[in-house]
């Protein structure tokens, strides 16, 4: 794994020690209204205060205009690092180069940079590993369908790499031979949104498509889901429900019997990976330039596990 150097201003090094104390950092997030984003964000504020580092959060608000600005005021009052949770996966090209040439140490937090094979040096990633995601969630629909069946695929923004990839596993899944009877019967976007969620299943079922189970790139998309068929009168148990991030919302609709299959991704762990990664490159320790928090398959099997 390449290692990565926060090169500094050597009279700088030479005359000062950073303590974290000193460190400020500035966070951009996609945004705040999000269940799985706002637990990221809880993340960011908790290992701060625990490693007595100031940070300052960010609402971009879903635009990338938002978020290239916010970047550039982070750089122009001149903090020590900058972590990233990018709007729009294709714009972390110009936010990797501001970075760079302000020789500003620069963290991406779950949602996986365009350029991500191609960060310099004092840039890193942390996530959970996507193609790890789709791949469990749907190896389990395929096991509770026995192999066989008609599925429906709510996809998240397509701007964004997560989405993409989810989707691709779910793809990737069904071209097993123990997953081959398996068909997409429809495939959508409805913006990780629980409400469009809600809309796309309705117009799913007003134009009578027939399904086995719905595949979601996100719990949020999936409790939309689970909203519009039981307000068509389908029973839960004739269909299975998969989403992934086990939010707190999520669980509780499993408890409920509603949601079949969801994939822990820890919000907190990535969020606490990205200020660690920050300090360190900040006082010219090493990191990994990918650090992965591991995804975790989560059933009525083993949802007391999760519960708390």
């Amino acid at each position: 794994m390449k290692k990565l150097v926060l090169t500094a201003i050597a009279s700088t090094l030479l005359a000062t020690s950073v303590s974290a104390a000193d460190l400020k950092i500035g966070v951009s997030m996609a945004l705040f209204d999000d269940n799985f984003l706002t637990s990221l964000r809880t993340g960011i504020q908790e290992a701060a205060k625990e490693q007595d580092v100031d940070v300052q959060i960010e609402d971009a608000k879903n635009g990338v205009g938002n978020q290239l600005n916010q970047v550039q005021n982070f750089i122009a009052s001149g903090v020590d690092a900058i972590i990233v949770n990018p709007v729009d996966t294709d714009a972390t090209l110009s936010i990797s180069d501001d970075a760079q040439a302000a020789g500003i140490p620069l963290i991406y937090v779950n949602r996986q940079p365009i350029n991500v094979d191609l960060l310099p040096d004092n840039q890193a990633f942390v996530a959970s590993n996507e193609v790890v995601s789709g791949t469990l969630q749907t190896q389990e629909v395929c096991r509770l369908l026995g192999g066989k069946g008609n599925l429906v695929v709510m996809m998240g923004e397509l701007t964004n790499q997560a989405a993409l990839q989810r989707t691709q596993d779910i793809h990737d899944v069904i071209a097993t031979p123990e997953c081959s009877g398996l068909k997409i019967v429809q495939q959508q976007t409805a913006d990780w949104s629980r409400t469009k969620g809600n809309d796309l299943m309705t117009n799913w079922i007003a134009a009578g498509i027939q399904f086995d189970a719905v595949v979601s790139n996100n719990d949020e998309m999936a409790i939309g889901a689970i909203q519009a068929l039981k307000a068509s009168g389908r029973s839960m148990d004739s269909v299975v429900i998969a989403g992934i991030d086990a939010t707190t919302d999520a669980l509780a609709a499993m408890k409920a019997g509603d949601l079949d299959v969801t994939v822990f991704q820890s919000a907190n762990g990535q969020g606490r990976g990205a200020v660690d990664a920050a300090v360190k490159l900040a006082k010219g320790s090493d990191v990994d330039q990918k650090v992965w928090v591991p995804f975790e398959l989560v059933t009525p099997a083993n949802l007391s596990n999760y519960m708390k």
